[in-house]
C-alpha cells in the first residue's frame, strides 16, 4: 500500500477515493494527525503498487480542476457498486463452507436419502434379504435372460431403476446404506434434492444396463449409485470449491481399493460392472458440473 498524496478536506478526500473505487482503484482514506492548531489534511492510499501512477495522476487532476462536477457524478455510482459486490459476496459466501461444516456428520438427512434408505429397507424385508424374488420381481431390471429388455421396451420402464433397492444380504445392505446416508446428504445440503435425484437416476439406469449386459438380469443393490456419488463428489469438490462438496483421497483410495477386492472375487459374487460405471459416470458428471459452474 502506498500514499499518493493528501486532500485538505475529508468530503474531498471521500469524493476522490469514491471516484478511484469506481475506476476499480482500490484505496484508503485516512486522517494525518497534525499539532494543535495546524489545518488537518487526508491521506489517500493505494493498495496495488501498479496502479500508483495511475491513481497520483488522477489525484493531481483533481486538484487542478476548477470543475470537480466529473468526479463527483461518477463516484455517486460508488454506493450501488459496493451494493452489488455486497450482495455477490454474499452470495460467495453461501457455496463456501469452513472445514468444520464440511467435515461434520450428516446428522440431518435430506428428504430424498431418507426414501431412498426406506425403500431399501422396505425391499429387504419383503424380500427376505433377496431370498424371496418372487415378491420383488417386477423391481429386477427383466425377469427373463436374453430378453432384451422386452419389459422395458413395453413401458416397464421403472426397471432401468428398481434393481437398486434389492440387496442380497445383511452387510450389502448396511455398507450401502450408511454410504448412501453420507454422500446423498452431503449432496442434498450442499447444492439440492433435484440434484440428488438426477443423479440417482442417471447413474442407476447406466449401471443397471451394463451390469445386465454383463452377467444377466440377477443383480441388485445401491452400491453402483454409492460409486457414483463418491465420484461425483470427489471430483466435483476437487476443480469447484464452491460447491461445499468434499471428500478425503483416502477415503477414494480405500473405495478403489475396496472395488478391486471385489473385482478379483475375495467376497464372493458382486456387480463389479455396476461398480465401475457408476464410478465413471459420477466423475464425468462430476468434471462437466464443475466446469460449468466455474464459467458461470
Amino acid at each position: 500500500m502506498r500514499e499518493i498524496g493528501t486532500l485538505p478536506s475529508e468530503s474531498d478526500a471521500r469524493i476522490f477515493g469514491d471516484y478511484l473505487y469506481v475506476q476499480g482503484i482500490s484505496n484508503k482514506i485516512e486522517a494525518q494527525k497534525k499539532a494543535a492548531g495546524q489545518q488537518e489534511e487526508w491521506i489517500i492510499w493505494v493498495y496495488a503498487e501498479d496502479q500508483y501512477a495511475q491513481a497520483k495522476s488522477l489525484l493531481n487532476e483533481y486538484r487542478s480542476s476548477v470543475d470537480t462536477s466529473k468526479f463527483r457524478e461518477t463516484a455517486a455510482s460508488a454506493l450501488e457498486k459496493r451494493s452489488h459486490e455486497e450482495q455477490e459476496m454474499k452470495s460467495y459466501k453461501k457455496r463456501i463452507f469452513s472445514g468444520k461444516e464440511i467435515f461434520q456428520r450428516y446428522d440431518r438427512m435430506g428428504p430424498l436419502t431418507i426414501m431412498l434408505i426406506g425403500v431399501s429397507v422396505l425391499v429387504a424385508i419383503v424380500s427376505q434379504l433377496g431370498h424371496n424374488n418372487i415378491l420383488i420381481r417386477y423391481l429386477f431390471i427383466t425377469e427373463y435372460f436374453d430378453s432384451g429388455l422386452a419389459e422395458i421396451r413395453h413401458g416397464q420402464i421403472w426397471r432401468l431403476l428398481t434393481p437398486i433397492f434389492i440387496h442380497f444380504g445383511f452387510l450389502h445392505i448396511v455398507f450401502n446404506m450408511l454410504w448412501l446416508r453420507d454422500l446423498g446428504s452431503m449432496i442434498e445440503q450442499r447444492q439440492s434434492t433435484w440434484t440428488l435425484a438426477g443423479l440417482v437416476v442417471v447413474i442407476a439406469a447406466f449401471s443397471n444396463v451394463g451390469q445386465y449386459l454383463m452377467s444377466g438380469p440377477m443383480f441388485g443393490g445401491m452400491s453402483g449409485v454409492v460409486y457414483g456419488l463418491l465420484g461425483y463428489i470427489w471430483i466435483r469438490g476437487k476443480y469447484d470449491y464452491s460447491s461445499g462438496l468434499f471428500i478425503h483421497r483416502e477415503t477414494v483410495v480405500m473405495m478403489i481399493v475396496w472395488f478391486f477386492v471385489c473385482l478379483i472375487g475375495l467376497v464372493g459374487r458382486v456387480a463389479n460392472t455396476a461398480h465401475a460405471i457408476g464410478f465413471a459416470t459420477g466423475i464425468i458428471w462430476g468434471f462437466l458440473s464443475a466446469k460449468i459452474a466455474i464459467r458461470r
